[in-house]
């Protein structure tokens, strides 16, 4: 904690008045009116400082997102000793009533019998608003790893989210179960939202879009249904592949939602399991709309990625976690994130259980099961074949010393999957293909992950192989 220079000793309140000047210099107004002005500022005894949140949504929105902002700002004019500023909750907090009017409209005492239909925005209203979006506020860019396997879904959508409505409209994130569209597709709303709390976002799963859909037929609110939809300022869809099958006018009023909203320069954000053309029973007409904006592929998890993934999870539950230990899961647990989070969650609750510490020998132990039938399931010798099959070349080609392009480039291949797909280190893969030295293995690794991002052909043979090796 701090204390206020002795030199100065302005008062609690003085000292946050400088602080907010500083603050409204840094930030939007949207931003500052919403999140830093309804805080108030307190010193207790000793001179520490704290800050005073209305509710516990503000509370929690400014502690992950301004609290290092507002850590400079304070040292800024308080240059005594490094800062840690306390956040609590104000019990005895009146709403707070001043907020931006919405973007286009005249100030409130201009309106001209506007003003009922469009109150100000209070703190307590701006919550009932987020929990409108349906967005989880634990999904952030911050909170999101990236690797080689997300790193342009993840720039298209921070771009989207600087731009909504402007650029890559529609975006379509797609990939397998459990590597991150989700908190990406997350990520992008509370982004806009941050910036514009004025936003109308919302987040719906493809089921829960069927489902009010339903209930509007039954209710005989089909007409507000459609303005809803239609109203919206960012639709973000998850796993649109559910609305293939459905009936044909399910369809045909997404598509109907679809226009209008790309139209008025609104923007749509969808999620799938598969690219837009393999999608079963949707329409044509929808399928060509998607291919209107951008579409990127989240894929697998990279090693090292895999690895960074499980450091941030065990960061957050506080607990320790070595790199032999994050080695070891990321090694056997390779197809997707959800994969990784429970067996790590698996290796703290056995340690937790027998009382003993998180090393490699208890996470050995307590994931004996899953690597031992991993390293049943996928070998050298079946990605060998594997590739050999898809590449329509011998097997012993593998490790022969030929290095005609036809059977190069399938070796680079399967080695990059070796390492991908099997816990074996680089010398290990080497002496399986041929007695090769590490540092071939390991070039043939670099060459096939830098040719995905360039070749579409090669980066579509590898998501053929991984899917089928894996089964």
């Amino acid at each position: 904690m701090t204390t206020v220079s002795q030199d100065k000793n302005p008062s609690p309140t003085d000292f946050w008045s400088r602080c907010l000047v500083s603050l409204q210099q840094e930030l939007p107004s949207q931003q500052f009116n919403s999140w830093i002005k309804p805080l108030r500022l307190e010193q207790d005894l000793s001179g520490a400082y704290r800050l005073m949140a209305p509710n516990r949504f503000i509370l929690q929105w400014v502690r992950e997102r301004y609290l290092p902002l507002i850590a400079a700002i304070f040292k800024k004019h308080d240059q005594t000793q490094d800062l840690a500023i306390a956040l609590a909750l104000d019990e005895s907090a009146v709403p707070v009533n001043e907020a931006p009017p919405s973007p286009g409209l005249p100030p409130a005492e201009k309106n001209h019998g506007l003003k009922a239909a469009f109150p100000p925005i209070d703190a307590k209203n701006i919550e009932q608003l987020y929990e409108k979006t349906r967005l989880n506020p634990g999904f952030t860019f911050e909170t999101l790893v990236t690797g080689r396997s997300n790193d342009l879904a993840r720039a298209a959508a921070q771009q989207v989210a600087l731009n909504p409505g402007t650029s890559y409209n529609p975006l379509f994130v797609y990939g397998g179960v459990g590597l991150g569209k989700t908190h990406l597709v997350h990520a992008l709303g509370n982004e806009v939202w941050r910036a514009n709390n004025q936003k109308v976002i919302r987040y719906v799963h493809a089921h829960d879009y069927i489902a009010d859909l339903v209930r509007a037929y039954q209710q005989k609110a089909f007409d507000s249904f459609k303005r809803y939809y239609c109203s919206l300022d960012v639709l973000i869809i998850d796993d649109i592949q559910f609305l293939g099958g459905n009936k044909e006018r399910t369809q045909e009023e997404f598509f109907f939602a679809f226009n209008t909203l790309i139209e008025a320069k609104k923007q749509i954000v969808i999620t799938c399991d598969t690219y837009p053309k393999d999608i079963q029973g949707l329409e044509n007409r929808l399928i060509s709309r998607f291919d209107w904006g951008l579409t990127v592929q989240i894929e697998p998890p990279e090693l090292e990625m895999r690895v960074a993934i499980l450091k941030k999870k065990a960061e957050v539950t506080g607990l320790p976690l070595g790199d032999d230990v994050a080695f070891l899961i990321a090694k056997n647990l390779r197809s997707n994130v959800r994969e990784l989070e429970g067996a790590l969650n698996r290796v703290i609750a056995f340690a937790g259980f027998h009382s003993r510490d998180l090393n490699i020998e208890v996470a050995r132990e307590a994931l004996k099961d899953v690597i031992g039938a991993h390293n049943r399931q996928i070998t050298l010798e079946l990605i060998q074949k594997y590739v050999a099959d898809y590449y329509k070349i011998k097997v012993a080609e593998m490790y022969s010393q030929k290095r005609t392009r036809a059977v190069a480039r399938p070796r680079q291949v399967a080695m990059w999957l070796a390492r991908e797909l099997t816990p074996h280190s680089l010398p290990e893969i080497g002496e399986a293909f041929g007695g090769r030295d590490h540092t071939t293995v390991l070039h043939a690794c670099r060459t096939i992950g830098d040719l995905r991002g360039k070749d579409g052909q090669l980066n579509n043979d590898v998501h053929v192989l991984l899917q089928s090796i894996k089964g």
